[in-house]
């Protein structure tokens, strides 16, 4: 147990950063580029993905090293955080801004924080499991 809060503590740093980069990202992307929020959104949050794979792979499980591939890994991270966050952000941002009204920086932080629990436990659990734990899920 004190080694899953020490590694959520971790996941929720590394998903700080990450958040810092989807904002900025989203931000940026939204004023230069002329086109709907949404693009911007899914942008954002792809290279917000590929930040946090690379933090979780060195920082936050670490200790998880086996002889999976790299490759292996960032495709599971994909199938798992990356389509959580996708999914999650988009349809969120879409009720937050387009029927609650909300500045669409508020609603990618509320769609962020919302997708944050699941990402955690299918990185834990499947992304970072280990070859053995990982291949069984498949089954």
């Amino acid at each position: 147990m004190k080694k899953t809060l020490i590694r959520w503590g971790k996941f929720n740093l590394v998903g700080a950063m990450g958040m810092v980069v989807q904002l900025t990202a989203l931000a940026l992307f939204t004023r230069w580029i002329d086109g709907h929020y949404l693009y911007a959104s899914a942008a954002a949050v792809e290279l917000a993905v590929v930040h946090n794979f690379i933090w979780h792979l060195q920082y936050t499980w670490r200790d998880r090293r086996d002889e999976t591939t790299r490759l292996a890994q960032f495709v599971r991270f994909h199938l798992s955080n990356g389509i959580v966050s996708m999914a999650g952000n988009l349809l969120l941002m879409r009720m937050l801004v387009d029927k609650a009204r909300l500045p669409v920086l508020a609603a990618n932080i509320i769609a962020i924080l919302c997708c944050s629990i699941a990402n955690f436990c299918l990185g834990d659990n499947w992304t970072f499991a280990g070859v053995r734990k990982a291949g069984a899920l498949l089954i």
